[in-house]
């Protein structure tokens, strides 16, 4: 099993920035990619970005290109969403999960992801 642990989530006003932190334990070796999905109240998870646990490559869903960016330090299991250039419909929870599967095309879909943390609320205000 892999346990996930969110942080960082919190409010702040359009244009703001906050980074977000996943760190994982457990069976971490079993890792292909770990990624970040948001979700709002009756709302299905949207993909906001994924990064590959050994290839370090990066994908991210289209509202947030340019905007956000994920990364990894692997020494501590850790994955980091910076978020900068904040709107108010970025507003939702945040969860990181993780993906077993070796092919890169699995990752923006949250059906195939395994394990979730608690998810973090951020709240962005005009």
């Amino acid at each position: 099993q892999v346990q996930l642990r969110e942080s960082g989530g919190g409010s702040v006003q359009a244009g703001g920035s906050l980074r977000l932190s996943c760190v994982a334990s457990g069976r971490t070796v079993s890792i292909a990619a770990l990624g970040w999905f948001r979700q709002l109240p009756g709302k299905e998870r949207e993909f906001v970005a994924a990064i590959g646990w050994t290839s370090g490559r990066t994908y991210y869903g289209d509202p947030v290109k340019g905007r956000f960016s994920i990364s990894r330090a692997n020494a501590e299991n850790t994955v980091y969403l910076q978020m900068s250039g904040l709107k108010p419909e970025d507003t939702a929870v945040y969860y990181c999960g993780t993906n077993t599967l070796g092919y890169d095309s699995s990752w923006s879909m949250s059906r195939l992801y395994d394990y979730w943390g608690q998810g973090t609320q951020v709240t962005v205000s005009t």
